[in-house]
């Protein structure tokens, strides 16, 4: 298994070098698809506001999206245009819909898609409920990464997040489209102290299927003591030499919590590496 189609999605200039850093790092390694992708949200009017929008208004508005279009455009091709793999750049404009409605659009027909983690973005709080909703409603692994990000590489050492539940395990098997041969995987099993660790016995099984496809793993048991999940998988990243952080996100299990909303956004907005999010 491995990554044929990868979509980037390019929402500013200041976090679009991080994000397509990481994508050419997966495309260049899985001899994939690299499209750019940059949404135009139109300027919208609610008609239970009563206020006349003057047409210089638009006009300033359409020029501004113009520029910063063309200016993603320059810094997608500079990273790209001397890689062998293909590259595709997309411009898309939302007039009823959303500029979300689109990425979902795009991002279902990609095998994973590439985000800022919004640490940069001149609006954060909107950009993160941009993630959020593409996370939630894309029904594809979605890869979102820090501004300080400046790997080669990514995905040769992951850290999966493990409790066995729905969004954990798909987590960990979307992961697998991202890891290679002779890749490491360190399975990361939180207890919460409601649960005996020792009589779990998925995490060996989700090791022997890893290492069906060539891929080493190591099992590591931890007791989660709330708050500080996202804390706890960056540390442990860290320790592990990971490059990638993968988990279920927006689930939850009746024994414990691993990933829930808000630890979610946890991670979203401190992680200092990648994250593979899957729901």
């Amino acid at each position: 298994m491995t990554l044929k189609t990868i979509l980037a999605c390019l929402t500013s200039q200041d976090s679009a070098k991080s994000v397509l850093m990481a994508a050419s790092a997966l495309a260049r390694r899985h001899d994939a698809h690299l499209i750019g992708l940059h949404t135009v949200e139109a300027l919208l009017v609610y008609p239970n506001i009563a206020m006349h929008i003057p047409e210089t208004v638009y006009a300033a508005y359409g020029a501004s999206q113009t520029e910063e279009s063309a200016a993603l455009k320059a810094i997608f091709e500079k990273h790209t245009h001397a890689e062998d793999f293909v590259s595709e750049w997309r411009l898309l404009t939302s007039e009823s819909e959303t500029a979300a409605d689109r990425i979902v659009e795009s991002a279902r027909c990609a095998d994973i898609v590439v985000m800022a983690s919004g640490d940069t973005e001149p609006e954060s709080a909107a950009h993160l409920k941009l993630v959020e909703t593409v996370v939630r409603d894309a029904g594809r692994p979605v890869v979102v990464v820090p501004s300080t990000f400046e790997g080669v590489t990514l995905g040769q050492s992951v850290l999966i997040g493990w409790n066995g539940t729905r969004e954990a395990a798909r987590a960990a098997h979307d992961v697998l489209n991202v890891l290679q041969d002779g890749d490491v995987a360190h399975i990361l099993r939180i207890n919460d102290g409601n649960h005996e660790a020792k009589q779990d016995s998925t995490s060996s099984d989700l090791a022997a299927a890893f290492a069906r496809f060539g891929i080493a793993t190591t099992l590591i048991q931890k007791t989660w003591e709330k708050p500080g999940v996202g804390a706890a998988l960056n540390k442990e990243a860290f320790v592990q030499g990971a490059d990638l952080i993968a988990i279920g996100a927006y689930g939850h299990s009746r024994a414990y919590d691993f990933v829930i909303g808000a630890a979610t956004r946890d991670l979203l907005k401190t992680s200092k590496l990648p994250v593979l999010f899957s729901r």
